[in-house]
């Protein structure tokens, strides 16, 4: 007997099914100038809906993957009962406010809506402190009534918390998150759970690797392989030490499901609902071309006991963990750089006071960058609220946005100070300036200190030395 189909509420306004019908691999079916026949695929959206699967991820990049939903929701869905998550992602490079609205109002026409029900946003660069405006102005269009909530995709904890902080109301952050890929399990989910923030994960079955398919099989030519899904997640793979790694997981989580007579992807996605600030996981289907429903609801009745997560844990133990935290393999700096006196470059932030006072955001001359003291200020704006590791996490990515555009990178910072306002605040900054500062450990100095503004809780310099 099939179990019903497990909702979750991301918000009061919106519940979605658990397994949420990810649309990204449109964008591959149309690959090379391929045809997609968008009515074949509306027909097809049908049985996932009729399964009670009602709520599909996509993107204003995934190819016609905002048309499709809008095709099927015109014929098959008029009176609602779906949900259709989607994603402004916008090019590297400056965005207005005028921008934003033209984004939002492409996705509603091709949906056939006057209000999304989630729009998530995706930033290029936390260096840019624009990600920021644009969340600013995606909460007006919000107050205004076209989007229902506001998601965020592949950010991290850290810049997750700045938005937090900074007052933007986030309900979601659909980030990679599978058996391979378990940067999320930590910081990420508890600040999730402390927020009330429901974590949508994609790549649970890791395009396809996690299953069946892959098990006690030779690894395949890393450069013959089929979709893009499968290049993507064959890095995770090799990244995560090699296919013989990979296989002692496959084998374990295959040993699970042969217990609980489920298919591999079953154990896999089960594992990651499991924990408790997922909201829903994302699995890709290439609608018109295969279908696996029948799989998934099996899903709905599966129950992991204490037993089942001990074997899988045991040989997650075994793989390279995944470096960094969520999306960090997405981020690309700005260069705002003009050249200065005796050879010096400069990065201006472009504040006033840089005029009045007579100073640089940052210099380098020779191998040698130095950066002034930076605080959480973004025009007329202090970012992170009143949560010092926010205001911290903010600060270094000014910071690291002008090394970056001086021709240096984070990493080699020598050289720190930093000030706080109140010496209550010091464990959290020392534990932020840890996070950002943990690898690369450059000398460091933290004082109390009587900062210029009320609002200010830190401020940082830094030096950086680059190798010729």
């Amino acid at each position: 007997m099939t179990a019903p189909v497990d909702r979750r509420d991301l918000a009061p306004s919106l519940a979605i099914s658990t397994v949420v019908t990810g649309l990204w691999q449109v964008a591959d079916m149309e690959r090379d100038g391929r045809t997609f026949d968008l009515d074949a695929a509306a027909a097809a959206m049908r049985d996932y809906v009729g399964a009670g699967l009602t709520t599909f991820d996509m993107a204003d990049h995934y190819g016609s993957a905002e048309d499709l939903a809008g095709r099927f929701r015109e014929r098959y869905a008029p009176s609602g009962g779906i949900e259709f998550l989607t994603k402004w992602v916008p090019k590297p490079g400056p965005i207005s406010k005028e921008d934003v609205r033209a984004a939002v109002g492409r996705s509603l026409k091709r949906l056939k809506t006057d209000r999304l029900d989630l729009l998530q946003f995706h930033a290029w660069s936390f260096a840019d402190p624009h990600w920021l405006d644009c969340l600013a102005w995606l909460q007006d269009l919000k107050s205004e009534g076209l989007i229902g909530v506001i998601g965020l995709t592949n950010v991290d904890t850290a810049h997750l918390r700045i938005a937090v902080r900074s007052g933007i109301e986030i309900t979601s952050n659909q980030v990679c998150y599978s058996l391979l890929d378990r940067r999320p399990a930590e910081r990420m989910t508890r600040f999730c759970l402390e927020n009330g923030i429901g974590v949508l994960a994609y790549g649970t079955v890791a395009g396809g690797f996690l299953s069946e398919r892959w098990l006690d099989k030779p690894e395949p030519d890393w450069s013959r392989l089929d979709t893009w899904s499968q290049m993507k997640y064959g890095r995770f793979i090799r990244t995560a030490g090699g296919w013989d790694r990979f296989q002692r997981v496959l084998r374990a989580v295959a040993a699970v499901a042969r217990k609980h007579e489920v298919s591999i992807p079953n154990v896999a996605c089960r594992y990651i609902l499991d924990d408790p600030a997922v909201g829903g996981i994302i699995v890709g289907a290439r609608l018109g071309a295969s279908a696996h429903i029948a799989d998934t609801m099996r899903l709905f009745r599966l129950a992991l006991d204490l037993d089942d997560r001990e074997t899988i844990t045991a040989a997650l133990r075994t793989l390279v963990p995944i470096p960094g935290d969520s999306g960090d393999e997405y981020r690309k700096p700005p260069s705002p750089v003009r050249s200065g006196p005796d050879g010096r470059n400069l990065v201006l932030s472009g504040t006033e006071w840089e005029s009045i006072a007579g100073f640089s955001r940052a210099v380098r001359h020779g191998d040698r960058i130095v950066v002034s003291g930076t605080t959480a200020t973004h025009g007329s704006r202090v970012i992170g609220g009143a949560d010092p590791s926010a205001q911290f996490h903010f600060v270094v990515d000014k910071i690291e946005g002008a090394i970056v555009a001086l021709g240096g990178k984070l990493e080699q910072v020598v050289r720190t100070r930093v000030f706080v306002r109140s010496l209550s605040d010091w464990e959290a900054v020392a534990r932020a300036h840890g996070e950002r500062f943990g690898e690369i450990q450059p000398a460091n100095t933290l004082v109390q200190a009587g900062l210029v503004g009320d609002d200010y809780l830190v401020e940082m310099e830094a030096e950086a030395i680059v190798p010729p």
